[in-house]
């Protein structure tokens, strides 16, 4: 392929090859993926208070069908980040796919209650794969354009969203809740359909020592995308430096092996176990950066679901707690239009992303979200006219929307390809936390005539991860991928 002087990284083939066709595909794939998560968590609007009605359930029994999805999704993010970190993306979501799928569909025959908490709850442990699929895109877009296009890949959970709502205000009147979710279950079933296509990511096979498998996966991005790969030998970020730092004989053998060895570069751990993985997340290099990522996944699951639910909630004309209430005797079909409309909160939150990502960098765009999301939530302290309130929500929701966003975008990148997955997915379980008591605490609070406290509740979350914001130790915008722990040195130090 060239010079035998001559060597580049995967950043460097991603650069010269551009995004393209291949990409195209790749974010495709991933997309319907988000579109799957997405679905199968709008969709607890609608099934609780449905099953609550059909089985005489209580409202605590209506609360664990929720709760038991984000249980299973603590536990799924935890275990897949480490089964793609270990054995590779493309066998983390063929497994997440599988669950996800084969147990959404069979929970809409669920016979009875605990039969269909249960199913939920395996629902949730395949839902939990949603990073690896986010992770997976991310390794094979350029550094240049990596902000710009999550974005677009986090688009997808928009249209998961109002596609979920759609089918919802469609089928639930006519067809019933099992319905709902038999339809929900089939974007899951589309990424098993198309998997035997789907490629490993080079950066995977890079830091594996997978050498000839990972040029196979560039040679195919060249040739769907119209370009040509640098001159020399892909080497791995751990190669490089061991080279860099004069090694000679060591460096020589290292950038003269084109063989596919099987075997990973020097000093990069191989095969991670659970134990290890979560060691290397503490290690000096990244337990800040790990910790105040768990804070901030938190506050941004804990506000995100809260403002879903308290659209409905606040706006509710049966509430005991406003004065003037009215009893309007609202029909089903009116959540159904307050969830679809709510929804499209998230486009402009989109738009806003996309603007500042890569050009404000991620921390900044964070943490003005964070901090602007309190200012709209400031005056829902009190009770306020219905479109006041329904406006104050929206400009709330699209600051979440941004901080949910970009958290993702920012999440993957600050860590080491090989414990990518298993950071963002410990990162993404800690906030299945805040999604699961967010509910319990918050609602709870608005449910007993505690409205002040609910939203004060909210502003000291959203205050307190804008702050955790401000301390991440990295900016990541522009910056390039890292392979191993060792290879942070340069990025910590900019």
């Amino acid at each position: 392929m060239g010079d035998e002087g001559l060597c580049y990284t995967v950043d460097d083939a991603l650069l010269a090859l551009g995004f393209g066709n291949f990409q195209i595909l790749v974010l495709a794939y991933a997309g319907i993926g988000w579109v799957s998560e997405a679905m199968e968590m709008m969709l607890l609007s609608f099934v609780g208070p449905a099953v609550q009605s059909a089985w005489n359930l209580s409202p605590h029994q209506e609360s664990f069908i929720t709760s038991a999805v984000f249980a299973g999704m603590l536990i799924g993010a935890y275990s897949w980040g480490i089964v793609s970190d270990k054995h590779g993306r493309r066998k983390g979501f063929l497994i997440t796919a599988t669950v996800t799928a084969a147990a959404g569909f069979l929970s809409a025959f669920a016979p009875n209650y605990l039969l269909l908490i249960s199913l939920r709850c395996l629902v949730g442990i395949g839902l939990g794969g949603g990073p690896v699929l986010s992770s997976w895109f991310l390794e094979f877009v350029p550094a240049p354009n990596r902000g710009t296009w999550m974005v677009v890949f986090s688009a997808f959970w928009t249209l998961g969203t109002i596609f979920e709502a759609s089918l919802a205000w469609i089928v639930m009147p006519k067809l019933g809740w099992r319905w709902l979710l038999a339809l929900s279950s089939l974007p899951s079933s589309f990424l098993l359909l198309f998997y035997k296509v789907t490629p490993e990511s080079p950066r995977y096979l890079c830091l594996k020592g997978r050498t000839t498998d990972a040029v196979n996966v560039l040679e195919k991005i060249a040739r769907l995308n119209g370009r040509e790969l640098p001159s020399g030998i892909l080497v791995s970020d751990n190669q490089i430096e061991l080279y860099d730092t004069g090694n000679p004989s060591e460096g020589t053998n290292l950038l003269s092996a084109g063989k596919n060895d099987g075997e990973p570069p020097e000093g990069v751990v191989s095969n991670l176990g659970g134990v290890s993985s979560v060691l290397m997340l503490m290690s000096a290099k990244l337990a800040r950066s790990t910790l105040l990522l768990w804070a901030v996944f938190f506050g941004n699951a804990f506000s995100y679901y809260g403002l879903v639910l308290l659209t409905s909630e606040l706006n509710s004309g049966h509430s005991k707690c406003v004065p003037h209430n009215l009893d309007r005797g609202k029909s089903p079909d009116v959540s159904y239009k307050d969830v679809f409309i709510a929804s499209f909160a998230e486009l402009p939150g989109l738009l806003l992303s996309a603007a500042a990502v890569d050009k404000l960098g991620r921390k900044l765009s964070m943490s003005t979200m964070f901090f602007l999301c309190c200012i709209f939530l400031l005056p829902l302290m009190f009770h306020q006219p219905e479109g006041l309130t329904t406006s104050l929500l929206f400009g709330a929701r699209i600051c979440i929307t941004v901080t949910f966003t970009v958290v993702y975008i920012y999440a993957p990148e600050i860590y080491p390809t090989s414990v990518r997955t298993t950071g963002v997915g410990m990162a993404s379980s800690v906030g299945r936390i805040g999604g699961m008591i967010c509910p319990l605490v918050a609602v709870g609070l608005v449910h007993g005539c505690h409205q002040v406290l609910a939203v004060l509740l909210f502003e000291i979350v959203a205050l307190l991860s804008g702050v955790c914001v401000m301390f991440f130790p990295v900016e990541t915008m522009g910056q390039d991928l890292r392979d191993s722990l060792s290879s942070l040195n340069n990025i910590n130090s900019t």
